[in-house]
């Protein structure tokens, strides 16, 4: 009999409570992607390519004109300068750049520092490179970085310390204070940075976004992984990018090139040309989630639910601690689902040990304006 590499995995809560919502026709606010499509001339973009045979493989690094165009997009957001030959590669989804990157930095017996709640990918992939997930939890309310946790967690074996800013399923953001503690803290240790940065550009209120990309020392010992389909609206094409120092991009594309070598040709040229004619589309992106942020939440203030906005990501959480405190939040999810016809996401599945208390639910709000407006009625009558 086969024995499992990952005998603790199974099928994820997304998938459960997306498949759960389409069952029952619920309205679907757990698994985060939009119910409406990305910019029409982006989707044109593809058909164009299609048509005009750009069919084949790409580059293993990826198309050069689209890495040019993330390196220009580096330079106007984070006035930083990085090579689009040698340091970003475009992946088939953030998730496998996580993988790669993963891969090249643990070996067997090694330590990752994850910060609890967090994105499932993450354990996994150090399970599979024969290392060990240490779960460090962030501090609450806020989920804010506990330092001192953070430091007693780091030993001889640690390698790699995941971040991910704006954080999922939190909001929470890290700041430039945040990215200089963390550099003091690993200094002169073999420590990397594995950066999940996929909601960069979804801040609210002002806030800029501190990224790793633009902080030297940290980022020359780490990746930092980005998500076209959070970005334009496109989740299901599965595309992304992963930036690096030079000597960690090339170990990178070691493990990439046999993992899925390329991306999808016609979609790299579509994100290329949109890219270039529509630069000001990632500086409208706060403002565009940040209405159906605080649409959301206005219409969430009749309800029983208690919330702070979120600010960031397109995720709100919902304490419902006044509703039905004797479920716990699985249950919770689960109860929305078929009792009220709002599917949401549980945030203990995001922890290694969930607080006992916790009653904590997430709704992605990346939705048409009618779907938050039935969602909030529904959930105003709970």
């Amino acid at each position: 009999m086969l024995a499992s590499k990952l005998p603790n995995v199974g099928t994820t809560i997304f998938t459960r409570m997306s498949q759960l919502a389409a069952e029952i026709g619920a309205l679907n606010l757990s698994q985060g992607f939009p119910d409406f499509d990305g910019p029409l001339a982006l989707r044109e973009a593809v058909s164009r390519h299609v048509l005009a045979g750009h069919n084949q493989y790409a580059p293993m690094t990826g198309l050069p004109t689209l890495r040019q165009q993330v390196a220009a997009k580096i330079a106007r957001c984070y006035g930083v300068q990085r090579d689009a030959n040698s340091e970003i590669t475009i992946t088939p989804g953030a998730t496998e750049a996580i993988f790669c990157a993963v891969q090249a930095l643990i070996r067997p017996g090694d330590e990752a520092i994850v910060l609890d709640p967090c994105y499932d990918s993450y354990e996994p992939s150090v399970e599979l490179a024969g290392g060990r997930c240490v779960h460090v939890p962030l501090a609450l309310p806020d989920f804010s970085v506990d330092w001192q946790r953070l430091a007693e967690a780091i030993n001889e074996r640690t390698r790699l310390i995941f971040l991910n800013s704006p954080h999922n399923p939190s909001g929470a953001l890290l700041s430039r204070s945040d990215l200089e503690q963390l550099a003091a803290l690993i200094r002169g240790r073999d420590i990397h940075i594995i950066s999940d940065e996929v909601y960069e550009h979804l801040i609210y209120d002002g806030v800029q976004h501190a990224s790793v990309l633009a902080h030297e020392e940290l980022y020359a010992r780490a990746f930092v992984v980005s998500s076209f389909g959070k970005t334009y609206h496109v989740t299901g094409w599965k595309t992304g990018y992963v930036v690096a120092p030079p000597v960690l991009t090339a170990e990178l594309r070691k493990i990439h090139q046999y993992v899925n070598f390329c991306g999808v040709t016609p979609l790299q040229w579509a994100l290329a040309d949109f890219m270039a004619e529509c630069p000001q589309h990632v500086e409208e992106l706060p403002s565009f989630y940040q209405a159906k942020r605080d649409l959301f939440c206005e219409l969430l203030g009749g309800s029983r639910f208690a919330f702070r906005p979120t600010p960031g990501t397109y995720f709100q959480l919902a304490d419902y601690s006044a509703i039905r405190p004797e479920l716990d939040d699985v249950a919770m999810a689960e109860w929305l689902t078929r009792e009220h016809g709002v599917a949401a996401i549980p945030v203990s599945v995001f922890y290694r040990e969930p607080p006992t208390d916790m009653r904590l639910v997430r709704f992605c709000f990346a939705k048409r304006e009618d779907t938050l407006r039935q969602a909030a009625e529904r959930l105003c009558r709970v």
